[in-house]
This record gives structure tokens, C-alpha cells and sequence, in this order.
């Protein structure tokens, strides 16, 4: 905020009455002197409170992906994205991870309106779960809007949402906020930083973002307009923190498309898959050139890939000759050296194109000797390892597989050190706050900042569910808001907890002893059983002996509950685990699951 606005703000807030003695109408004879130094003008001012601006993060620190943030000033909140993350490998059956948006449904009738900054799955897949709860309009860009109305199409909430297009440059009202849309460069089209202008300053949100120069598509990252942002005064500085590890620049996108020539040219007598992010909408341009000139029909497989793309040509970002595309039906009938095949899984996802082709278990394509893969796409941190198994497997069959560490095959979407240097001076904001990225990133993009000259004091690192309050004066913690994780198993939201994942890991893990018997309902004696039944345990019929053993200690239980008349199933139950715990664990070493079933009759 400029000094002129912050005098203005600050003369219009100033109380007219002066104030007055509590006895002054028992001494009306005699004056009151002013103090010297014009005492009471400071203490007026004193009294004068200087606006706030609230955050709260509900996703996107200390993680990779589910980015969500919610800015707050007076009685309006305004969102910032709204992604998920995929599931970690201990989140064992978990589809999706989306934000906890308690805090959300606790304010929903101030929020104004959901900004959205790109059409990635870490800043959108979580908007149809946010809708579903609460109606919020949306306002993102054409591609980002068009790609996020295909999503809710598949979730019946497009004809209820309220999706609104706006524009790189422009500015929107939401309640006291006035919200500037500012053109980035990223690995998709119709990228954003937000500012968000407010009576207590102006914040800035980058969004994720590289400096290119030379981009494929669109024009360079509009740094004229974050230096107006830095001259005219800027509160605190919200900076993506994804590559802060990585020293020097991100590479030009124009680097693709030699790298991709070469490698045509060196296939020219192999068929080529192509696996990489669906939403890079430039990476598929580029190959969709290169097969036009190397004379090569161009198929598609993945769901999202096919959605993407389709929304993409729509919208005109995606430019396709004429009789150049066929459907993945069509591979067999052309040589394979006339085709490109471009596919999901770059990831190395279990259920991607890719990773079924890899494990043959594609239902129309099979890979093998004289087929040329190329993986462009970094691995997320924390996939390197599936990555590999996919590109193992790719191996075993006889594929050529390239992948990034090989040939220059994929550049990153995000800024490293020195364009992150370039924005923060830019800007020049009075408080700097790293986000989106684990904390290694984001300590490291605060130890760039402190480098440039800011202060340490006026440098936040937060976390899910911390909250500031943010001043000209002071930048402060407030008490957390609910926030976390919140898993998508199926149809189910919110269903599978810290417990049921507990449980899956010890099922995963030890396996599981069922013991099953039928008790007499007048005295407690065993009718029936105990019958054991082992899943995932041990090999039923090498392990004969163990299994009598633990049928022998579940009858000695029973009875012995029912000669001392314990008919309490909870009591029976438990002494049975633990009883049969300690004896599995005494020969085995193991530790399974046990699951006592007790039926009276």
C-alpha cells in the first residue's frame, strides 16, 4: 500500500470527539490545560488501529500438492486454489487426498469466491469435494475454467457451478478484496500470480511460475506488472517454493522441441510412446509438431489425457493438422514407424497407461522390442521409486526407454533459485512467506530471501492449519484452524481415518487370524468350534500344528469364561486376542491381526 493511501486510510478512520475528563462537569469553573507536546493528538492516534489481513493455510506446506489458501480482511474471505495429492505409499487403498475444509464450512457465508491460478490437479482436483458442500463461484481463466468444467461434468456439478472466465491482466471485485490477475509462465497455459488489494495492503500470491523467455505458447511472464506491484508497495510476498533447492534457471520450454527432434530422428524406424503429464498441454503441442514433420500419426491413451486435450482444442490452445490424430483402435493398422502413441503414467502411476503397458495389462496396446519410450516428466518427490519400477519393466520387455536423467526430455514448470531471486526483489515485499513445497523447500526459499537483504523477523514459514494475522506493523501467529487430510477411498470422503489406516497397514503387514465359535446361550460352553481361519498369515497347510495350538488356547478361553459365568463378549473377546497374541508372537515372532466372532445357540 503507498503512503498516500496508508494517510488517507488512516484520516478517514480518526474519531472527530476529543476525549473528556470523567469529572469535568463538577469542575466547569476551571480549564482543563492540553497537555504540552500535543500529548492528546498522539494519544489519539494511539487509539487508531491499523487494518489486518488474516491467512490461513489449509494445504500446500510441508507437502507436494493440495494447495488451498484462505485470505481473510473484515467480514470477506477469498480462497486461493483447491487441489489434492495423490496417496502416499502407506495410505494403503487411498484414491485421493483432498484439504480438510472444516474451516471453510465454519466461515462459508463470508467467502466471497474461489481464485483459482492454473489448471493443475494440485491447485483444482479438489473443487468438486469443496463444491459439494458449499456453492462458491470460481473465477479462474479460459483454459483453467474450461479444464475444470470438464472435471465437474464428471462429478454432476457443472450446472450448478458458478465458473466465471477472466483474464491475464484483469481485476475482479470480491467483497473488500480487488483481485489482479498477472501472466505467468508454467508448464500449462493460462498460468496466474494473484494480487489480492486490500485496505491493509497489497498481498501477492505467484502461484507456480518460471521466467521464460522464450516460451512455446503465449508471451513471457509479465514482469512489468510485479514490478509496478513492488513501486506502489507491497505488504507480503506468498512465493512458490517447488525448485528453491535447484541453483541457476529453469530451462526454456524451446529446449523440448530440439530434444524431441533429435530423438525422432533417431526412432525413425520404431514406434514411439510418449508418456507425460496430461495437463502439459505444450509438451503435447511439441510432439504433435514433431510428428507432423516426421510424417507420423498421432493416438492418444488415458482417460485424462483425452479429456485434457479435447477441452484444450476447444478453447484453441491446442492446434492439431488435419487427419493427423486416430484413435489408439487404429495402432495395428498402421507400421510402427508411423505412428506416436502419446500416454498418461509419467509418474508411474499403478493404474496409468503406462504402468499397464509395462506389466501387460493395456487391453490395446503391447510393448516390447522396437518400441521407443520416451518419459518426459520429472518424478514428483516421493515417485522416483515407482518411476523406476515402470522403467524396469519397460526394460525386461526390450523397449528403449529415455527418461529425463538420460536426454534433455522434460523441463520443470517452476522457477529455481535466481528467477526466485528475480520476483522477490521485484516485488519487494515487506514480509516474505514460502509456500508450496515440503520444508526443506520452503527453508530454502526463506534462506534466499534473508540473502537479498530481509529481514529474518519479517520471514514466515507456516505450516497446514497455521494461521497469521498480518500487519504493517507486525506479522503474528494465531490459534491454528482446523486443517489436514481428508482421504477419497471410492465414493467415500472423510470415511477412512488415521484408524482404518492403521488397521490396512497391520492387515498389509502381519496378516490376520479369524477364530469362529459357537457358544450355548443358556450356560456359555462351546457347541461349536473353535474353527481358525488364516489370511495372509501363515501357509495353512505347513503351519497345521501352529493353527491346533491356537484353537486349543481360543477352547481353554471359552471355557474357562463360561465355568467362572463371563458372558461378557467384549471381556471373552479380549482375552482371547491377548491370550493367542502372546502365543503367535512366542513362536512366530509375528504379529497378525485377531479377530474373535462368537455366535450363541
Amino acid at each position: 500500500m503507498s503512503s498516500e493511501k496508508r494517510n488517507s486510510y488512516r484520516s478517514n478512520g480518526r474519531k472527530n470527539s476529543k476525549p473528556t475528563s470523567a469529572n469535568s462537569s463538577f469542575k466547569e469553573k476551571k480549564p482543563v490545560k492540553k497537555p504540552k507536546n500535543n500529548y492528546g493528538g498522539k494519544k489519539n492516534k494511539q487509539e487508531i488501529k491499523k487494518p489486518s489481513i488474516k491467512v490461513a493455510f489449509l494445504g500446500g506446506l510441508n507437502e507436494i500438492g493440495k494447495n488451498i489458501t484462505l485470505f481473510e480482511y473484515e467480514g470477506d474471505i477469498v480462497l486461493l486454489d483447491c487441489g489434492m495429492a495423490f496417496p502416499d505409499g502407506d495410505m494403503l487403498g487411498v484414491d485421493l487426498v483432498i484439504p480438510d475444509f472444516t474451516y471453510v464450512e465454519q466461515n462459508i457465508d463470508r467467502v466471497r469466491g474461489l481464485v483459482v491460478t492454473h489448471g493443475h490437479e494440485d491447485h483444482i482436483g479438489g473443487i468438486p469435494f469443496l463444491l459439494s458442500k458449499a456453492n462458491i463461484p470460481i473465477y479462474g481463466t479460459p483454459l483453467t475454467i474450461g479444464l475444470l468444467g470438464n472435471k465437474l461434468k464428471e462429478h454432476s456439478l457443472f450446472n450448478f457451478a458458478k465458473l466465471n472466465v477472466v483474464n491475464a491482466g484483469s481485476r475482479i471485485k470480491l467483497g473488500c478484496f480487488d483481485v489482479e490477475f498477472i501472466h505467468v509462465n508454467h508448464s500449462i497455459p493460462d498460468s496466474v500470480a494473484i494480487a489480492l488489494h486490500t485496505p491493509a495492503g497489497t498481498v501477492v500470491h505467484s502461484g507456480d511460475f518460471k521466467i521464460d523467455c522464450t516460451p512455446f505458447l503465449g508471451e513471457m511472464i509479465d514482469l512489468h506488472a510485479f514490478a509496478r506491484l513492488g513501486h506502489e508497495g507491497v505488504l507480503a510476498f506468498f512465493c512458490e517454493s517447488t525448485n528453491a533447492d535447484r541453483p541457476g534457471y529453469t530451462s526454456s520450454e524451446q529446449m523440448i522441441t530440439r530434444s524431441l527432434d533429435n530423438l525422432f530422428n533417431e526412432a525413425s524406424k520404431n514406434r514411439i510412446i510418449i508418456a507425460t503429464f496430461a495437463s502439459n498441454v505444450n509438451r503435447v503441442q511439441q510432439i504433435i509438431d514433431c510428428a507432423e514433420k516426421y510424417k507420423r500419426k498421432v493416438a492418444l491413451s488415458g482417460r485424462s489425457m483425452v479429456n485434457y486435450m479435447t477441452v484444450a482444442k476447444e478453447l484453441g490452445y491446442l492446434h492439431v493438422p488435419e487427419n493427423i490424430m486416430i484413435d489408439i483402435d487404429m495402432l495395428g493398422k498402421y507400421n510402427p514407424e508411423q505412428v506416436v502413441l502419446i500416454t498418461t503414467g509419467s509418474q508411474g502411476e499403478p493404474m496409468s497407461a503406462l504402468s499397464r503397458m509395462a506389466y501387460s495389462d493395456h487391453r490395446k496396446v503391447v510393448v516390447g522390442e522396437g518400441d521407443f519410450i520416451i518419459i518426459s516428466a520429472n518424478p514428483i518427490p516421493g515417485n522416483e521409486k515407482t518411476v523406476g519400477n515402470v522403467v524396469d519393466e519397460l526394460l525386461k520387455r526390450g523397449c528403449t526407454v529415455i527418461y529425463e536423467s538420460m536426454y534433455e526430455v522434460h523441463v520443470s514448470g517452476h522457477a529455481c533459485q535466481e528467477e526466485l531471486k528475480i520476483l522477490q526483489k521485484l516485488v519487494n515485499a515487506k514480509y516474505f512467506i514460502p509456500v508450496h513445497g515440503e520444508q526443506k523447500h520452503l527453508r530454502k526459499n526463506a534462506a534466499l530471501a534473508q540473502s537479498l537483504g530481509v529481514d529474518r523477523k519479517n520471514i514466515y514459514i507456516g505450516d497446514i492449519g497455521s494461521h497469521i494475522e498480518i500487519n504493517e506493523d507486525y506479522i503474528k501467529e494465531l490459534p491454528p484452524v482446523p486443517a489436514g487430510k481428508v482421504f477419497v477411498d471410492g465414493l467415500g470422503v472423510g470415511d477412512v481415518g488415521s484408524i482404518v489406516l492403521r488397521d490396512r497397514k497391520h492387515l498389509a503387514q502381519d496378516g490376520l487370524i479369524i477364530i469362529v465359535a459357537s457358544l450355548d446361550v443358556y450356560d456359555g460352553h462351546v457347541i461349536s468350534g473353535p474353527d481358525i481361519v488364516s489370511r495372509g498369515f501363515v501357509y495353512v497347510r505347513e503351519s497345521e500344528a501352529l493353527l491346533d495350538k491356537i484353537r486349543e488356547v481360543s477352547l481353554r478361553i471359552l471355557e474357562d469364561c463360561a465355568d467362572n459365568n463371563i458372558h461378557e463378549w467384549g471381556t471373552i473377546k479380549n482375552r482371547i486376542r491377548d491370550e493367542v497374541s502372546r502365543m503367535i508372537t512366542r513362536e512366530t515372532r509375528r504379529s497378525p491381526m485377531i479377530l474373535p466372532i462368537l455366535q450363541e445357540v
